[in-house]
């Protein structure tokens, strides 16, 4: 599926933020809860983080041109970046917020009504975030599948509170309330660093995932085995849908180039066929030749 049928999804992302923060702040404003309001500064967030999804997977969209010839991509690990940063704000917010309301604790008013908006929203937010995963995983969307775990850490941050609040209504214990907050913004502080860690590797042309990695690895070795080829300087990597393979094949120097050329022809063909998005370079060396073995690095040596 092409980056613009996936932005439908972040725009399913945008109104389901836009109306959990308008439920979520309701529940605050009506218990005082300091738990449902860092409950609804994180919707606050989910927010930005849906805008930020829809404007990358509106340029990664964008086909290669001159200046971008691997297209663009990459564009959706600086959404997911930008998700994790403003995770980590919303939890420094919230334990601010907390903190004060610790030492000066305050009842809590109207708990059932607000526990019941809350309830809603959280219900909204799982249906989301499962269409987001499911769609992430199966187009290969970092961005999709950063916004899909912000929304499930949104879910479970408001099961957090709902149990918090309960507590403070059953014990009269008006600090559990407090407390209960930042034990969510600790959630959801790892919740940021896992994101951030996540769009870094992209960013830095990180190596496909060990399971990919084999199935190249398992195409070469059977053409090893059917025609005696040998490979090196294998490299990989990925640029959020898009997966790169590049190899030097080495054949016997006795082959002809048209020989060469088709046996090429099948194995990029072959590794596109188990790895699906993704752009295949090949360099055809002889066997015989020392030089061949030379240049299996990235900088070749002399």
């Amino acid at each position: 599926m092409p980056h613009t049928n996936l932005t439908r999804f972040a725009w399913l992302s945008v109104a389901a933020a836009i109306v959990t923060i308008g439920l979520k702040f309701s529940a605050y404003l009506l218990t005082g809860s300091v738990g449902l309001f860092s409950d609804a500064l994180e919707s606050v967030v989910n927010l930005v983080a849906a805008l930020a999804a829809l404007v990358a997977l509106t340029i990664a969209a964008r086909p290669p041109d001159e200046d971008h010839a691997y297209g663009h991509g990459k564009a959706e690990y600086f959404a997911s970046g930008l998700e994790g940063g403003l995770i980590l704000i919303a939890a420094i917010s919230i334990i601010y917020t907390a903190v004060g309301r610790f030492l000066a604790p305050q009842p809590l008013e109207q708990v059932g009504v607000g526990l019941a908006i809350v309830v809603v929203a959280s219900l909204i937010n799982f249906a989301v975030a499962r269409t987001l995963l499911h769609a992430g995983r199966r187009y290969h969307s970092i961005t999709l599948e950063a916004d899909a775990q912000h929304l499930m850490t949104d879910v479970w941050t408001s099961v957090g509170v709902i149990l918090g609040i309960a507590a403070v209504a059953l014990t009269g214990w008006e600090r559990l309330d407090p407390l209960i907050a930042m034990l969510v913004a600790a959630n959801i502080i790892w919740s940021g660093v896992r994101i951030i860690r996540t769009s870094a590797l992209g960013l830095l042309d990180t190596a496909l995932p060990p399971a990919e990695l084999r199935c190249v690895e398992g195409v070469l070795a059977a053409f090893n085995a059917r025609d005696g080829v040998q490979y090196h300087a294998l490299r990989t990597r990925q640029a959020a849908a898009r997966r790169f393979v590049s190899v030097h094949i080495l054949v016997p120097g006795t082959w002809t180039v048209a020989h060469g050329h088709q046996l090429l022809e099948e194995l990029e063909a072959e590794v596109r066929r188990v790895l699906p998005n993704t752009t295949v370079f090949t360099h055809l060396e002889p066997l015989e030749d020392p030089s061949s073995f030379a240049d299996q690095h990235l900088d070749r040596v002399e």
